[in-house]
């Protein structure tokens, strides 16, 4: 990583579930709509559409592909941000992308998610800070999501 770039995002959250349920919430749309957006279309194979959208103020639309993925391991997509940051991620292509592992743990199930690409300067630290917000609260939701649909 270039001096000038900033820090990966990383969150971490610990889910006592089964490794298979815990990464289908990444690659069903139906289950991603459960807890991280309003709209989900993921073709689940290296090169597939990642797509994610957001009815929210402002209302947006990721539109990623997967980059690499090991089923019930991990899974790797490129990022595009919503409107206040799309000349800064988006322009050309996407600047950054999401990793996201599963390990275990002696508490359950470590879902690691590394947000990275990030470049220097208020703008990237502005976009950044947004990011971090968004994934921590929705990581946290995908816990609640995945308890609740195993336990009632």
């Amino acid at each position: 990583m270039p001096d000038d770039e900033l820090d990966a995002i990383l969150i971490q959250v610990t889910v006592p579930l089964p490794i298979p349920m815990i990464y289908a919430a990444f690659t069903d749309a139906s289950q991603l709509k459960g807890w991280l957006c309003d709209s989900a279309r993921v073709e689940p194979h290296v090169g597939g559409e990642y797509v994610l959208g957001w009815t929210d103020d402002p209302p947006f639309e990721s539109r990623g592909r997967i980059l690499a993925m090991t089923p019930d391991v991990d899974i790797d997509f490129s990022w595009t941000g919503p409107p206040p940051f799309v000349t800064l991620l988006n322009d050309p292509d996407p600047k950054t992308h999401v990793y996201v592992r599963l390990s275990e743990s002696p508490e359950g199930i470590d879902v690691t998610l590394e947000h990275d690409g990030w470049g220097a300067g208020p703008d990237w630290e502005d976009a950044r800070s947004w990011h971090f917000h968004l994934w921590d609260d929705r990581l946290h939701r995908l816990k609640d999501y995945l308890i609740k649909a195993a336990y009632g």
